[in-house]
C-alpha cells in the first residue's frame, strides 16, 4: 500500500475533510525524504564551513546562499522525482543507463566524499561534547554504538520520525542567531550585492560553502529514501514540495549560522581555530545560553548525519552492484548494506580518536572534497532524469535543466579559478 492509499484511508479521508486537511494529511504521510535531507545538510561540516564563512568574511558571503537555495531546490527535487517516477535509486539508474565503469567511477567518487564527510561528523561529535567536558574518546564510541543499534535494528519509518524529530533542535541557530545581534544592514547589503576575492583562502570557503550546502551524498539519500518510502507517480508533486521544502530549510539554518558567526567573531575581530572557539566565543559576547545552543546544535547535527552520510553510500553502492539494501531489512537479509554503514562509522570514529587529530580542519575538509567532485555526479543525474524513457513526461524543464547545468558548472569555474590563484600565490605572483 502506497503513502497515498494509507492517507485516502484515514479517517479524515473517509470523513471528507476539506480538500485543503487532505492535502495537508497527505503531505504530513510523505514527508520526510527531503526534509530530512535538507535538515541532516546542515552537518557538522556545514556548521563549520558557515562558521568559517561568516567569522573570516563577515556577511559578505550570504549573497552565495542566495544562489545555493535556488540550485539546491531544482537539485533535490530533481532526484527526488526520479525515484517517484521510475522506483529506483540514482545508483541503480546510473548503472543502468551508462554501464559498470561510470558505476565504478560515481561510486569512487561518493565513497571518497562520504568517506571525508563521515570522519567529520565524528569530529563534530567530539568537538561538541569537549565543549560540555566531555573526553571524546567516551563520546565517539558511545556515538558509533548507538547509531549503528537504532539503524541496523529498526525500520525505516521509526529512523524517520527519530530524525525528523530531533530535527528541531537546529533551530537552536536560528535562536543563536537573533541573539548575536547581527548587523541587519550589512546583512541585507551581503545577502544582495556579490563579492569575489581572488585569494586562495576566499575561494577555499566559498567552494566549501557550495560543497556543503549541494552534496551528491544528498542526492543518492533523498532519491534512495523516496524509493524505500514507497513513493509513487501519484505522490509526485508532494514529493516535490517536500525537496523544496527541504531546501529551504537547509538555507534557512546556514543564513543563522553565518550571522551568529559575523556578528561575534568577525565583528569582534576574534579568529576561529577550532569549533570551541565558535562556541566559546559567544559567552561573552552573546551570552552563555547562544554557547550552549550552539554546542547542542552541533553534536544534534552531527549525530543526524552520522545515520544519514553512511546511509546514503551503503544505499548507493548495494543499488549499483545489486545487493539487498533496505532499513526494513534485517541484518542477516541485508549484510553487505548494514556491513557498508557499520564500516564506514568505524572508520570515521577511528580517525578522530586518533591524538591529536585536528577537529576544524576533519570538519572542513569534505566541504571543498564535495565541492569539486559534485560535478560528476550532478551531470550523471541531469542525463538520467532527461531521458523520456525513463522519466516519460516528467523529464526536466528548461529552467531547471539551467539551474542544475549553471550549479555544475559553477563549481567547476570555482574549481579551476582556486587551482590558479593557488598557483600564482605559491609561485608570488599575487600576494
Amino acid at each position: 500500500m502506497t503513502a497515498l492509499d494509507r492517507v485516502l484511508r484515514s479517517p479524515v479521508a473517509r470523513a471528507r475533510a476539506t480538500p485543503f486537511l487532505r492535502r495537508l494529511a497527505l503531505f504530513t504521510a510523505i514527508m520526510g525524504p527531503g526534509v530530512i535531507t535538507g535538515i541532516v545538510d546542515d552537518d557538522a561540516t556545514g556548521i563549520a564551513g558557515y562558521s568559517l564563512a561568516g567569522a573570516k568574511f563577515g556577511y559578505s558571503m550570504i549573497w552565495a546562499l542566495v544562489l545555493t537555495l535556488i540550485a539546491l531546490a531544482v537539485v533535490q527535487e530533481m532526484v527526488a522525482r526520479m525515484g517517484a517516477v521510475t522506483g529506483k535509486g540514482l545508483a541503480d539508474l546510473i548503472r543502468e543507463r551508462f554501464g559498470v565503469r561510470v558505476s565504478l567511477l560515481a561510486m569512487a567518487t561518493l565513497l571518497v566524499a562520504n568517506g571525508a564527510t563521515t570522519v567529520a561528523e565524528f569530529a563534530g561529535v567530539a568537538g561538541a561534547s569537549e565543549i560540555f567536558g566531555v573526553s571524546r574518546y567516551l563520546s565517539v564510541p558511545l556515538a558509533a554504538v548507538a547509531v549503528f543499534t537504532v539503524v541496523a535494528y529498526w525500520s525505516y519509518r521509526k529512523v524517520e520520525i527519530i530524525l525528523l524529530a530531533v530535527s528541531v533542535i537546529s533551530g537552536a541557530y536560528i535562536i543563536t542567531g537573533f541573539v548575536a545581534g547581527p548587523d541587519w544592514a550589512e546583512v541585507t547589503k551581503g545577502a544582495t550585492v556579490p563579492r569575489l576575492e581572488m585569494n586562495v583562502e576566499y575561494l577555499t570557503i566559498l567552494i566549501g560553502l557550495i560543497g556543503t550546502t549541494i552534496t551528491p551524498w544528498q542526492m543518492f539519500y533523498n532519491q534512495s529514501s523516496v524509493v524505500d518510502k514507497g513513493l509513487g507517480e501519484r505522490e509526485v508533486r508532494f514529493v516535490s514540495l517536500d525537496a523544496y521544502a527541504g531546501a529551504f530549510v537547509t538555507n534557512l539554518i546556514a543564513f543563522f549560522i553565518i550571522l551568529t558567526a559575523a556578528a561575534t567573531l568577525w565583528t569582534n575581530g576574534q579568529p576561529a581555530s577550532s569549533v570551541e572557539d565558535v562556541a566559546q566565543a559567544l559567552h561573552p559576547l552573546a551570552g552563555s545560553l547562544a554557547a550552549e545552543l550552539f554546542a547542542v546544535g552541533l553534536l544534534n547535527a552531527a549525530l543526524m548525519a552520522m545515520v544519514v552520510l553512511p546511509l546514503s553510500t551503503a544505499y548507493a553502492v548495494c543499488e549499483a552492484f545489486g545487493w539487498e539494501r533496505s532499513l526494513n531489512r534485517g541484518v542477516r537479509e541485508a549484510p553487505v548494506f548494514f556491513g557498508l554503514f557499520g564500516g564506514l562509522l568505524a572508520f570515521g570514529a577511528a580517525a578522530v580518536l586518533i591524538p591529536g587529530a585536528p577537529l576544524l580542519a576533519l570538519l572542513f575538509l569534505p566541504n571543498v572534497v564535495g565541492g569539486v567532485l559534485l560535478p560528476v555526479i550532478l551531470f550523471l543525474a541531469i542525463r538520467l532524469v532527461n531521458d523520456r524513457r525513463l522519466m516519460g513526461a516528467r523529464v526536466n524543464s528548461v529552467v531547471q535543466n539551467t539551474v542544475a547545468v549553471g550549479a555544475g558548472g559553477l563549481v567547476v569555474l570555482l574549481s579551476l579559478a582556486y587551482l590558479v590563484v593557488a598557483l600564482l600565490e605559491a609561485f608570488n605572483v599575487v600576494g
